[in-house]
């Protein structure tokens, strides 16, 4: 686990926790994972909120979360296609929950790995879940090729100022409601690649990072093209840096 420090005035929250899920042409897979993460969060008993982000599908992804709307769902719509990043930046500047939990929409990870974030919420703001340090299980591993091509780009990263995190890429994180919106207030890439500007910023902002193990099913049907969107997402590296430097 990495601990890399910052505190942030208390605000008035209306949830206990809010999910964002980012949406696009998930019509499929979306029912499964909402009737999860609702049944499991109805039961603990806590106050939540479930922000479906669509960003843009042009399937029934909206339709299909809105049956949902009794159970805590909510959607956002971007309108159109902007990325995943974009849709998870939306969701998080709408969430009002004290803490703010990032799930994919094949919910790879189990809703009940949310414990194994939250015993760490005393120690760090961000808490990503890792398929790559110890403690983590690999039930179903990606293809070959993907988990190869995982690899090459987690040691590129480090190029780009993210080191000592393994995994950056799990689809899995909790953070502390009001670091969330801080964060993803500044946050400008689109794509893939959000998730390393996500723990550049964290860190360069002084807040605590923390990696934790979690349980992965790769789940089929994944909109990441291995060829094209690696290259993708070390340009949008070099923009963030690029853009948070003309910042300073």
């Amino acid at each position: 686990m990495d601990v890399s420090t910052s505190h942030s005035p208390p605000v008035h929250h209306a949830f206990g926790l809010s999910v964002v899920i980012p949406a696009y042409n998930e019509e499929q897979r979306l029912r499964p994972t909402l009737e999860s993460v609702s049944s499991f969060l109805i039961a603990r008993g806590q106050d939540f909120e479930i922000l479906v982000v669509d960003d843009g599908s042009t399937d029934g992804t909206a339709s299909e979360a809105l049956t949902y709307a009794d159970q805590g769902v909510r959607v956002v719509s971007l309108g159109r296609n902007q990325g995943k990043g974009a849709a998870v930046r939306r969701g998080v500047l709408e969430s009002r929950g004290e803490t703010v939990l990032l799930c994919d929409a094949d919910l790879s990870t189990p809703i009940e790995d949310l414990a194994k974030l939250e015993v760490h919420l005393g120690e760090a703001e961000l808490i990503l879940g890792s398929r790559a340090v110890e403690e983590s299980d690999v039930a179903v591993h990606q293809p070959i090729y993907r988990e190869l091509m995982g690899k090459i780009f987690n040691r590129l990263i480090r190029l780009g100022g993210v080191d000592g995190i393994r995994d950056t890429q799990c689809g899995f994180k909790l953070l502390r409601g009001d670091v969330a919106r801080e964060l993803f207030e500044s946050m400008v890439t689109p794509g893939f690649a959000f998730d390393v500007e996500l723990v550049w910023l964290a860190r360069r902002s002084g807040h605590r990072v923390a990696e934790v193990g979690v349980t992965w099913r790769d789940a089929p049907g994944s909109s990441v093209n291995p060829l094209l969107d690696p290259p993708k997402m070390l340009l949008e590296i070099a923009r963030f840096r690029w853009k948070h430097r003309a910042r300073k």
